[in-house]
């Protein structure tokens, strides 16, 4: 993740805070530490010599992310952090967890529109109950900042883009109402308690260390591994359907500045994303031309099937609020971050045919 990192120290909005950051450095809980960008903020964070805690059940993320990144940033770096197996669904567990700490970034979640079709209820009782039961164990340790990951899936049937914090519309998956509810459950803990939580709602954030396996892969990790294997690629749809890929640097860097935004900031929700759409069409190209840039060619074809149920046809953020009130500036546009990102993927596979 050297290259991420690098990309971190150039963003105007978080060098500012860095010096003060490394002269007083803090403890951190990073839940989902083991998944794909709860992997990343252990590997930022320990780069910016800080305390860190991990939080996990390895119910979707895996230790060789941990491996990895503690390999990366060396003994004396890895020394500071510290890993908690448990789930977020238990009182205790999370207790133990926010403990000493003083910065939470909660990442733990089970992700996914068709798993959430497909079970509800262990969508919400993971997402739902085990968010609360995190934001309450935070409350009473008494942490300082809360940030936690939501979703661009609250918008719903909103119609109008590019999306904005202040209009959302209908979910239209479970998993899209346990975010909205976790948005729900910040605000009130805000009114009822003063503990003010910053919600950063992610545009199909991707990059190295997320998976491309199981039924639940995301697009673009999957089709990668896909197309290394000569495999035709099934799109949803027409392929007309649009998403405003966010590159993990971006989503980084936008933890970083919430957690060490003002008082007056806290309690409000950021779009995290670039500000661009892309089709499936195009997408399939760009990662088509990426590989062959790599010296490898993708020899699968583009297969059209039905469109998924629970998914939103068009997505595109304003991300005006957050370059404002954060000074968030993305650092990767789609095709920046699938470039620094192919040769992850690419390690992968290899590794995976060894």
């Amino acid at each position: 993740m050297t290259d991420l990192f690098e990309a971190l120290l150039e963003a105007p909005g978080l060098a500012a805070h860095l010096p003060a950051l490394r002269e007083n450095p803090r403890r951190w809980l990073v839940t989902g530490a083991a998944g794909f960008i709860g992997s990343n903020l252990v590997e930022a964070l320990l780069r910016l010599d800080q305390q860190v805690v991990g939080l996990d059940n390895f119910a979707t993320g895996h230790q060789r992310n941990l491996d990895e990144l503690l390999a990366a940033v060396g003994p004396e770096r890895a020394a500071r952090f510290g890993l908690i197996t448990g789930d977020i669904r238990d009182a205790r567990t999370c207790a133990e967890a926010c403990a000493g700490v003083d910065v939470v970034l909660h990442q733990a979640a089970l992700g996914s529109v068709p798993r959430s079709i497909a079970d509800p209820l262990i969508s919400h009782e993971v997402n739902v109950t085990g968010f609360v039961q995190m934001l309450d164990a935070a409350r009473q340790a008494g942490v300082t900042r809360f940030v936690y990951a939501a979703s661009s899936s609250t918008y719903g049937d909103e119609p109008n883009l590019p999306k904005r914090e202040e209009r959302i519309g209908n979910p239209l998956s479970p998993y899209a109402v346990t975010k909205l509810v976790n948005e729900l459950y910040a605000a009130v803990y805000a009114r009822s308690y003063g503990f003010k939580a910053i919600g950063l709602r992610y545009f199909n954030v991707f990059g190295p260390r997320q998976d491309p396996h199981g039924p639940y892969a995301a697009v673009i990790p999957r089709w990668v591994d896909a197309m290394l294997d000569g495999e035709n690629i099934t799109i949803n749809g027409d392929g007309e359907t649009s998403r405003d890929f966010c590159f993990a640097a971006n989503a980084v860097q936008a933890n970083l500045l919430a957690a060490l935004a003002p008082d007056e900031v806290q309690g409000e929700v950021f779009n995290v994303a670039v500000g661009e759409r892309t089709t499936l069409n195009q997408l399939f190209e760009l990662l088509q031309d990426g590989l062959q840039r790599h010296g490898r060619n993708a020899l699968g074809e583009a297969v059209y099937g039905p469109f998924r149920a629970g998914d939103v046809r068009h997505s595109e953020a304003d991300i005006g609020k957050a370059a404002t009130f954060l000074g968030y500036a993305p650092t990767h546009d789609i095709k920046a971050g699938i470039e620094e990102a192919l040769p992850w993927y690419l390690e992968q596979a290899a590794s995976k045919r060894d």
